[in-house]
């Protein structure tokens, strides 16, 4: 039997364990996770009203349910846990999922300042993430600028416009329904450094904004004319192409009276984040133009806009992990079709799959060849990795080095909590948001 610990339990490590027992009756796999709750950025990073992405929980549950897979939630690997190195000693491979754990940094002057913070940081406050400690996101901010046009961007604009009525039947903690709710940001500016048909959100999210109550969507007629494909976007790959036409739909239409306005502005580059009584009073944006090849040059001409609140949505980046080997430039962990490479060297029993292995790219479905990629080297070297001698149960060595993971039954424990957490609110599931409530609930006693 070949005993297989998964570090991450987002869709790369369920993908990846789903991949390993299907092709291989003679696989056991623990996936492991720092967190006590399984299912990665689909738990903490989909926004909390796209129910439909976020029920992909239930295929992910389907794998972490199998008679094989063991989730093992609540464990460190690295500072402070368990050693990559005795991590490696415990199992007859390791296969590191961890995805991209910062942010990218837009690297100008006033970043850092009082209202300033990672579109990540404000994801993770409203997804209830047990590591998020600040509250104070839309304290006394009137104006909202999100600079990125992905995804993501479009994300935090939307849930800075919707209001708690809306929000409340979501698994929103608390804290940031409320919050949300009593918010008096009324002004929300989308931009991005280059043109509407190099932005990279999908057409869906970026319709769903007009769809938004008591929200009016403008664009700027002559922001869009910059961009040499919008006067004929006929040669744009499709969702490209559709993005222009909804884009060109809002800029030809009428302007009309609305609680929230959402503004999406392009050719504009973040150059200063201009202070204001100690914190970030607005952005300061250089006018870009298209420079011919597909990128963006700077005109020399300035333009500052208000905002209590800045949001930073320029990508996710990932980070070394204690005892393996780490390329800077591109965020990743070196592989050879997902085997670890030490040196330009494989190393046997190490392999990579998802975000640290390719980088932040792709949507969830991406992951799925990938870790079949993957997969598919673990099992050929499966001859050789399973002579290896190894513990018969890697959690009784686990316990017997102090770590006491929170199973599958305690998952289902905070899940049940959560379920009572709501009902006693009103509403339906509620998320539990730190650590001692969902370290509480897993242990089988009340929140």
């Amino acid at each position: 039997m070949l005993h297989v610990a998964v570090v991450g339990s987002g869709p790369s490590g369920c993908y990846t364990a789903q991949s390993l027992v299907q092709q291989d009756p003679d696989v056991t796999v623990d996936v492991l996770d720092r967190l006590p709750c399984p299912y990665g950025l689909v738990r903490y990073g989909v926004a909390p009203d796209h129910e439909k992405i976020k029920s992909l929980q239930n295929n992910l549950r389907t794998v972490l349910e199998h008679e094989r897979v063991r989730f093992l939630g609540g464990v460190q690997i690295g500072p402070g846990g368990i050693p990559a190195a005795r991590l490696r000693e415990l199992y007859h491979a390791v296969v590191y999922c961890v995805g991209a754990a910062t942010d990218r940094h837009l690297g100008i002057p006033g970043e850092d300042l009082p209202g300033s913070w990672s579109a990540t940081e404000f994801v993770s406050w409203y997804s209830a993430h047990p590591d998020t400690a600040e509250d104070g996101f839309v304290a006394g901010a009137r104006s909202a600028v999100v600079i990125g046009v992905g995804n993501v961007a479009v994300d935090v604009a939307r849930m800075l416009a919707r209001g708690a009525a809306e929000l409340s039947p979501t698994d929103m903690p608390q804290a940031a329904l409320t919050a949300l709710g009593a918010s008096r940001v009324t002004d929300v500016t989308v931009v991005g450094r280059r043109g509407p048909s190099q932005a990279r959100f999908t057409t869906k999210e970026l319709r769903e904004l007009g769809t938004l109550p008591d929200t009016e969507v403008t664009v700027d007629p002559a922001e869009l004319a910059l961009d040499p494909a919008y006067a004929d976007p006929s040669g744009l790959p499709a969702p490209q192409r559709r993005n222009v036409e909804v884009l060109r739909g809002w800029a030809e239409s009428p302007t009309r009276s609305a609680r929230h306005r959402i503004r999406l502005r392009f050719f504009l580059r973040p150059v200063e984040l201009l202070a204001d009584a100690g914190r970030v009073g607005a952005v300061r944006f250089e006018r870009t133009v298209p420079d011919g090849r597909g990128g963006v040059t700077g005109t020399g001409r300035y333009e500052d806009v208000e905002a209590q609140l800045v949001l930073r949505s320029v990508g996710y980046r990932g980070v070394p992990l204690e005892g393996l080997p780490f390329d800077t430039a591109t965020g990743t962990v070196p592989h050879l079709a997902g085997r670890v490479l030490r040196e330009g060297v494989v190393a046997p029993g190490e392999y990579v799959a998802g975000w640290i292995k390719r980088g932040p790219t792709g949507v969830i479905g991406t992951n799925r060849p990938c870790a079949k990629e993957t997969v598919t080297s673990l099992l050929e070297d499966a001859d050789v990795l399973v002579r290896k001698d190894v513990p018969e149960d890697p959690l009784a060595a686990l316990g017997a080095e102090g770590v006491t993971p929170v199973e599958w039954a305690g998952w289902c424990a905070i899940e049940r909590a959560e379920a009572e957490l709501g009902a006693s609110l009103g509403r339906g599931v509620v998320k539990l948001p730190d650590w001692d409530s969902l370290m509480t609930a897993a242990q089988g006693n009340t929140v």
